[in-house]
């Protein structure tokens, strides 16, 4: 991975039922070239994780989507799971959160199940993304235009569609959200 990105912050938006690998290894890639990343989540305290569909890990809530805003960070990257994305797209707080990430045209990285987030958030249209197999064809009714790849870069927006692509998605995270702001991004709900 090439990059450093000391001095930017990153936030991790998870709730319960994330997919262990998909926090966790993105983490740590942040960390090595020096982000300093927090994990926001619905409530204090832990946050479990699952590998597919066992409980895993759990992970420490850094800040409360309530004690956030965009502007407090310089990127966003939302993990998978089975169960993450519900939990977050249900609530208002998470959505406006998502969307003013893209209108800050800050980079966002979302992987497997991760871009339901973006679809509940109205920021897909037009972009060109990949997701999980079976979110990719709800990504095209929401207006995506889908890839079936590793990852696929857009303007900042950078998606992934399993565990299996972690080593793709973390190197593009890192190189997006190391160039910061993009021009276009500008794409949130109208």
């Amino acid at each position: 991975m090439s990059g450093r990105i000391e001095g930017r912050r990153v936030a991790i938006l998870v709730a319960d039922g994330f997919e262990e690998s998909e926090l966790f290894s993105p983490r740590d890639a942040l960390e090595q070239v020096g982000a300093t990343v927090e994990i926001v989540s619905l409530e204090r305290g832990e946050v479990q994780g699952f590998q597919h569909m066992e409980k895993s890990k759990t992970a420490p809530v850094d800040r409360t989507i309530d004690e956030v805003a965009a502007s407090d960070y310089d990127a966003l990257m939302i993990p998978g799971g089975l169960f993450n994305p519900d939990h977050l797209r249900g609530d208002d707080r998470v959505i406006g959160f998502v969307q003013d990430f893209f209108s800050q045209k800050k980079p966002v990285a979302a992987i497997c199940h991760g871009p339901q987030v973006l679809m509940t958030a109205d920021v897909v249209k037009g972009r060109t993304m990949t997701a999980f197999a079976t979110v990719q064809p709800d990504l095209e009714k929401a207006g995506a235009i889908v890839k079936d790849q590793e990852v696929v870069v857009d303007d900042g927006l950078v998606t992934s569609r399993n565990p299996d692509d972690l080593p793709a998605f973390n190197a593009k995270m890192v190189e997006e959200f190391c160039e910061g702001k993009h021009r276009g991004q500008a794409q949130s709900a109208a």
